[in-house]
């Protein structure tokens, strides 16, 4: 697997176990297989930085694809809750964070590749929203495929790490493509601003109404089957 590394810095051999624990998966080396959304990640303040580029040898490693049918969006948004912080605003919130938490967290920490939606400012408000109960599960679903905020790769083990084999970079440069990361998160957020104004519909899902329901991960599943097929 071909991956790239926007930053602000080259980075010949990343650090196993380095890193900041509150982003989306925990302690990972955060990577894409498209350079143009890594050469907008190189830029994400208005300065110069580096697509770093890297092999990953992934014949013996776990790779977990929380984008496969085998997953729906609340095991991605258990594994965001497990990791990330923010405010919970309300009992509801915090009764919806732990009911997230303890009927939709996948076991993903034995694995060694996460690829999954990438959370950063845009979808992370997304999922801050659903769990304050403010959008419904099928307005965050379709949240998700909006401003193409793309996918990420992330090795997270040790055995990943060894993986990785370091090619080269790029310099980036800052005045050409931070205009591009914004104008694509500016779309992201325009499109769900559009999307969450529009009332909750009487056939959608609040996390209030699965948790009074008692869902369990198949009625996820079917409930967004049937959305999907509207």
């Amino acid at each position: 697997m071909l991956l790239y590394h926007g930053s602000k810095e080259i980075i010949t051999k990343p650090k196993y176990n380095h890193g900041n624990a509150h982003n989306d998966y925990g302690k990972g080396f955060y990577c894409t297989e498209h350079i143009e959304l890594a050469r907008e990640w190189a830029c994400q303040e208005p300065r110069d930085g580096f697509v770093n580029q890297y092999e990953l040898a992934t014949e013996d490693l776990r790779i977990l694809r929380l984008t496969q049918p085998d997953y729906h969006i609340l095991n991605w948004l258990a594994i965001l809750l497990e990791n990330r912080t923010f405010e919970l605003k309300g009992r509801i919130a915090v009764s919806a964070k732990e009911y997230v938490l303890r009927e939709f967290l996948p076991e993903y920490r034995s694995y060694d590749v996460i690829i999954g939606y990438r959370a950063d400012d845009s979808y992370f408000s997304f999922a801050r929203d659903f769990i304050n109960n403010a959008i419904s599960l099928q307005q965050l679903g379709k949240a998700m495929y909006l401003g193409s905020l793309g996918e990420q790769v992330v090795p997270i083990s040790r055995k990943a790490f060894s993986a990785l084999r370091y090619l080269g970079h790029e310099y980036v440069d800052g005045a050409a493509w931070y205009p591009k990361y914004t104008a694509r998160d500016t779309a992201a957020r325009n499109a769900y601003a559009e999307e969450s104004a529009k009332e909750i519909g009487l056939e959608e899902l609040t996390v209030l109404d699965i948790m009074r329901r008692r869902m369990k991960n198949e009625d996820i599943f079917t409930v967004l089957q049937q959305s999907l097929s509207e």
